[in-house]
């Protein structure tokens, strides 16, 4: 399988990123553990998860899917060099670390905490991309940069990356870089063929302009681009339930109609289509698909040899063309 580069960093993804945040939440130990080992069988190899997965599960506090990946990781020490593992800082873990201080951001106290926290639940001694997750407003950029320095001078993380970036802040970053302070050498913003407007402009030409690699997330917008949310009630006893009915619109059901005619002639997946679609267009290292099931992870594997034609992306580009 064709691997693709992730920027600059010396790191490659074949043309998939598993994600991980079900692992914990929809998906226990002995499922994830049989979606890991096809995923990698199947010649996969980057394996997408944060240290805040999955903490907005009544009982869960963050971690469980770092923690199941570390497990399946252990089972096999092998297992480690074959794969490509990031993971996130930033978000709000809840509560206050030993000093009193919000267990979340940016600053050099936090990553050098959660970093050690990530580490020990993935039973790794090595994060090979580290994701900034969400911007932080109270940190100033070099201080974080900084930090992300003197952990990859240990050994600790190999590269990193900027989730949630708009265009301005990621430049800004990058300008801090070249005066000797670690490189953002991939994104990860929302990019689905329904959302659009976050990637799509300044932050697609800026990546492109770089050489940033860029794993995209909500690939299948939480599971509308399947097609088996087509009305409310389609949701209902889902782990998503809601979640994609603001999809649900005139505009989601063109961009529905254009995967279906897609899907029929190749006789594939709604899924297998859209996915096909982000690793296509410019810029797009890899998409990042979750699997809850062995036929969704299918899915996942079958969509990275699906080949669209110039007519087909043109289709698909008009019918989810933001208004």
């Amino acid at each position: 399988m064709q691997h693709r580069h992730l920027g600059q960093s010396g790191l490659s993804t074949a043309p998939v990123v598993l994600g991980g945040n079900v692992f914990g939440w929809s998906v226990d130990r002995e499922k994830s553990f049989r979606l890991l080992d096809q995923f990698l069988d199947a010649g996969f190899n980057a394996i997408d998860t944060a240290d805040v997965y999955s903490r907005w599960v009544d009982g869960n506090e963050g971690g469980e899917s770092e923690s199941l990946i570390g497990e399946w990781l252990a089972q096999d020490p092998a297992r480690r060099d074959k794969v490509t593992l990031i993971t996130k800082v930033g978000s709000d873990m809840g509560g206050q670390d030993a000093a009193g201080k919000p267990r979340k951001g940016l600053s050099q106290r936090w990553i050098e905490q959660a970093v050690e926290d990530s580490l020990r639940r993935l039973r790794t001694d090595r994060i090979d991309l580290y994701f900034s997750h969400w911007p932080d407003d109270e940190t100033e950029e070099a201080e974080t940069l900084a930090a992300y320095g003197r952990l990859m001078q240990a050994g600790k993380i190999r590269a990193i990356g900027a989730s949630n970036y708009d265009a301005e802040r990621l430049r800004r970053a990058l300008d801090l870089a070249r005066g000797g302070l670690p490189r953002y050498e991939v994104i990860q913003p929302e990019y689905n063929l329904y959302d659009r407007g976050d990637y799509e402009g300044p932050l697609q030409a800026l990546a492109q302009e770089e050489g940033l690699g860029v794993i995209t997330y909500f690939s299948l917008a939480s599971g509308f681009l399947t097609g088996k949310y087509r009305k409310p009630e389609d949701g209902e006893g889902r782990a998503r339930s809601g979640v994609a009915d603001r999809y649900l619109n005139a505009r989601g059901e063109a961009i529905l109609a254009a995967l279906d005619a897609v899907a029929a002639e190749h006789d594939v997946t709604q899924a297998e289509v859209a996915l096909a679609w982000l690793m296509a267009k410019p810029g797009v290292t890899a998409p990042i698909a979750s699997a809850t099931s062995e036929s969704q992870m299918e899915t996942l594997v079958k969509s990275a040899g699906l080949e669209l034609t110039e007519a087909e992306m043109q289709r698909l580009d008009a019918a989810g063309a933001p208004t």
